[in-house]
């Protein structure tokens, strides 16, 4: 008697939390296809009605089946777009770390970065944190240093955690030291076997070097795009080699260092999944493994969830994707990367969305020569202190600034031509993220709780809706 006492209670309490959640109205807040409305809240709020069958399209959030947590969205902070930045005037620099970084007034509450551990190529010369001339090794490590990043990596970073402190940092190589590697150049050759310990000690050097600069890194990978040589620089990694390096090396040299940074395998592309599983199927280095890193440039991000349904265990983390206007600089519709990249990963286990890169300038540099890119737009174009906003900005603007870490995504359903995902926020807010990617306006029904609200997205625009 006492136990259905208990549950009736229950259940009207929970009623009642229901009925109290739709009494609070949705709000939406718009960025239109030829952007000449971003990030603009629409109107006034709209109360919630109780028929939620008043059209034919439905799309229904149902906040009671959570699923992935949230790490963050944001950027990969190249050495070249902390060199802009760095040569910024003090008072602009501030003013747009401010508005990227921070979750008052207009801010896009950025909460996670990539770092690239040397250089990437997006800087405007290619270094390591230990460069010997040719034919020298030092596999002691003694001159490493971080002086190329003390020059404006590191003062960036430090500015910007100043803003957000609780910020999450990812960190990846392009490439080892020149004379570890089989061919002795920056550009493509493997990590030299006898080298795996000297490189794992080259990663425990960087996170503590970064610590002591105050710039914690919260998780690493082995190496960006393992397959790729047309990087400078860049390194060929195959999935054994990955394997028997961070088994012998680099998972105990990070545990005898006491470091729980996380570990994420493979860092590439989609289109090999074998790659990752054949990882962690060696359970001795995948004791040592966090999760793994995707990009979306091939393949299908149906692959990531292959990985999560095989070990759910295991993260899964989007590293990377570059986001740029149409080629010959016409306004891209910002539907469609939100919808192939942001939704597409967050669907599939992702909890983390980083695109490629944060800033570049006019003529899309710093990069290096001979591999490095040459049309990578950032996600702001940074001219002297004048900075425009870029397609990717408004891609990641239209979540991050709604969804904080520690938020879980929650079951919203599949719409055909309007391609979505939801959030319960550790506040207990609901976000919803609305893609039309189509040539005409769509009509819908919000169903939620058993009420609805009635919502019209224009063509090519994306909305986010908050109640």
């Amino acid at each position: 008697m006492l136990a259905k006492v208990f549950f009736m209670l229950l259940f009207a309490a929970t009623s009642s939390f229901a009925i109290a959640q739709t009494d609070r109205p949705v709000s939406a807040y718009l960025t239109t296809a030829d952007r000449t409305v971003v990030l603009t809240r629409q109107g006034n709020a709209q109360q919630w009605q109780s028929d939620a069958t008043l059209s034919p399209t439905v799309l229904r959030v149902d906040d009671s089946k959570p699923l992935q947590k949230v790490q963050g969205f944001g950027f990969a902070l190249t050495g070249g777009s902390a060199q802009l930045l760095h040569r910024m005037s003090p008072e602009a620099r501030r003013s747009l770390l401010q508005e990227l970084f921070s979750r008052s007034g207009s801010g896009i509450g950025i909460s996670t970065l990539r770092l690239t551990i040397g250089s990437s190529d997006l800087n405007d010369h290619v270094y390591t944190y230990d460069d010997m001339p040719r034919g020298v090794q030092d596999p002691e490590l003694t001159h490493f240093s971080l002086k190329e990043d003390e020059a404006d990596v590191i003062p960036v970073m430090q500015e910007i955690l100043q803003i957000v402190p609780t910020l999450r940092i990812m960190a990846s190589p392009w490439t080892a030291p020149s004379w570890m590697k089989t061919n002795g150049d920056s550009k493509g050759g493997s990590l030299q076997r006898r080298f795996y310990p000297a490189y794992a000690q080259y990663f425990v050097h960087y996170l503590k070097t970064m610590s002591a600069h105050g710039v914690p890194i919260s998780a690493i990978t082995i190496q960006n795009e393992p397959l790729n040589t047309e990087n400078t620089p860049s390194m060929i990694m195959e999935a054994g080699e990955q394997t028997e390096f961070i088994r012998t090396a680099l998972g105990p040299a990070l545990r005898a260092a006491r470091l729980n940074t996380e570990v994420l395998i493979w860092d590439h592309n989609c289109d090999h999944p074998e790659y990752p599983l054949a990882v962690l199927k060696d359970s001795q280095a995948a004791q040592y493994v966090s999760g793994t890193a995707f990009h979306l440039y091939e393949g299908s991000a149906a692959a990531m969830s292959q990985i999560h349904d095989a070990h759910p265990e295991k993260s899964i983390e989007f590293a990377e994707q570059m986001v740029i206007e149409n080629r010959d600089r016409s306004i891209r519709p910002v539907a469609e990367p939100v919808e192939n990249v942001v939704i597409a990963a967050m669907h599939n286990w992702s909890r983390t969305v980083l695109l490629w890169n944060l800033a570049a300038d006019p003529q899309f540099g710093p990069h290096t020569t001979n591999g490095g890119c040459p049309f990578c737009q950032g996600a702001v174009t940074i001219r002297g202190d004048h900075v425009h906003r870029n397609i990717a900005y408004y891609a990641i603007a239209q979540i991050s600034k709604f969804v904080p870490p520690g938020s879980v995504r929650v079951t919203s359903s599949d719409v055909h031509g309007l391609a979505n995902v939801a959030f319960r926020t550790p506040a207990g807010q609901i976000v919803l993220l609305v893609t039309n990617n189509s040539m005409e306006a769509r009509t819908f029904v919000i169903s939620w709780n058993t009420r609805a609200v009635i919502e019209t997205l224009p063509r090519g625009s994306v909305a986010t809706f908050t109640w």
